[in-house]
């Protein structure tokens, strides 16, 4: 079986890509719990100095997989809430990592990809990227991934995507925080490398020490986050099960435009 990611090393560098570009690498079960795993494994590899996240083909991730939201729209609540927890413990494991990460955002990021990109410690895109929070169009919300992604953008930049969810440039992302760069396709390889190149001057023990400082001092607790996953994923399981999330995912499913959206 193909593997979800693939890793390869070099001179204390891990990178890891989500392969799945047929579809544009969205996340399934599979690829949720083997990049988790492999996120763990980096946190106990002293040889590891620093980690780049990234997609192959086109898309860095497209969040939600069709099958996997085929699945979720049958699901229970309870099934959904043990769904989004394993979702938010990834994201929760890359915020918190002990080793430096970037994300290198080779094409667009949509749902749970802006996640990753939120909970990386730099963010490094395509000027050709898109980037979109579109659950509210599903009549659901970006539960788990909201925390990271609020402490990345602010909270007003949050709630005008949060509501509207709408898509926007590469530009952009940059301008509310998402991203910290924004170059072109011919240049991203430079630009992560660079930001490499600095980061292997600075010492591990140090570097693991001042992340977690400015994450402390921002208030981003990991025990008040592994509280928060749990309000977040009982929040989107009753969401995904509730009138409107069955309308809105159904659609969706169906290319229809939902009940709530006005005809013109």
């Amino acid at each position: 079986m193909t593997s979800s990611i693939q890793i390869a090393d070099h001179a204390g560098v891990r990178r890891i890509t989500l392969n799945r570009p047929q579809v544009h690498n969205a996340f399934d079960d599979g690829l949720i719990a083997e990049l988790t795993a492999a996120l763990v494994q980096v946190g106990k590899d002293d040889a590891v100095r620093a980690v780049v996240l990234t997609g192959e083909g086109a898309s860095f991730s497209a969040g939600a997989d069709l099958n996997w939201m085929r699945g979720m729209a049958a699901a229970s609540e309870a099934e959904n809430r043990e769904d989004s927890l394993r979702l938010a413990t990834l994201m929760r494991t890359l915020q918190y990592l002990s080793k430096p990460t970037i994300a290198r955002v080779n094409g667009a990021a949509y749902g749970g990809g802006v996640g990753l990109v939120a909970c990386c410690d730099i963010a490094i895109g395509v000027d050709t990227a898109r980037f979109g929070l579109t659950e509210v169009k599903l009549g659901l919300v970006p539960a788990v991934i909201s925390p990271y992604v609020i402490h990345a953008i602010g909270l007003r930049h949050a709630r005008r995507l949060f509501v509207t969810g709408e898509l926007f440039d590469a530009a952009t992302a940059e301008q509310i925080g998402l991203l910290h760069q924004c170059v072109p396709a011919d240049q991203l390889d430079d630009a992560v490398n660079a930001t490499l190149a600095l980061l292997a001057k600075a010492g591990p023990v140090a570097q693991a020490e001042a992340k977690q400082l400015a994450l402390r001092m921002s208030g981003a607790d990991e025990a008040r986050a592994a509280q928060l996953d749990h309000e977040n994923a009982a929040l989107i399981a009753r969401l995904r099960v509730s009138a409107e999330g069955q309308e809105g995912l159904g659609a969706f499913l169906s290319k229809r435009a939902a009940a709530w959206c006005a005809q013109g």
